[in-house]
């Protein structure tokens, strides 16, 4: 995770670029805002060319999920189960959907 402390404003340049198997990305947020990406992810920071450019890079954080298909297909299932309660509000796939999600996460976390 990277947590930008300066505004992008105070600086030109030093972006920084995460590359994943989409590509490669460029990302300059607001002070405060911070960016997660998986930790096989190579980053790297472009120059500075004015100003000061600080952020914290020494965050790392691991999810409950260890297996990056396991969480995809949580994400999925949290994604189809939030569209389903907004297409049919309170019905009771709805809370079969969400029951499934709670019990895959119990059974896929690490302790």
């Amino acid at each position: 995770m990277t947590l930008f402390l300066s505004r992008p404003e105070e600086y030109d340049g030093g972006e920084l670029v995460v590359e994943d198997i989409f590509g490669a990305h460029s990302v300059k947020l607001p002070a405060g805002d911070a960016i997660l990406y998986p930790g096989t992810s190579l980053h790297r920071v472009n120059p500075v060319t004015r100003g000061v450019r600080l952020a914290s890079c020494f965050w790392w954080i691991q999810s409950m999920v260890r297996d990056d298909t396991q969480r995809t297909l949580l994400f999925d299932l949290d994604m189809a189960t939030n569209q389903v309660a907004e297409a049919v509000p309170e019905h009771r796939v709805v809370i079969a959907l969400t029951s499934c999600y709670h019990n895959l996460l119990r059974g896929w976390a690490e302790a």
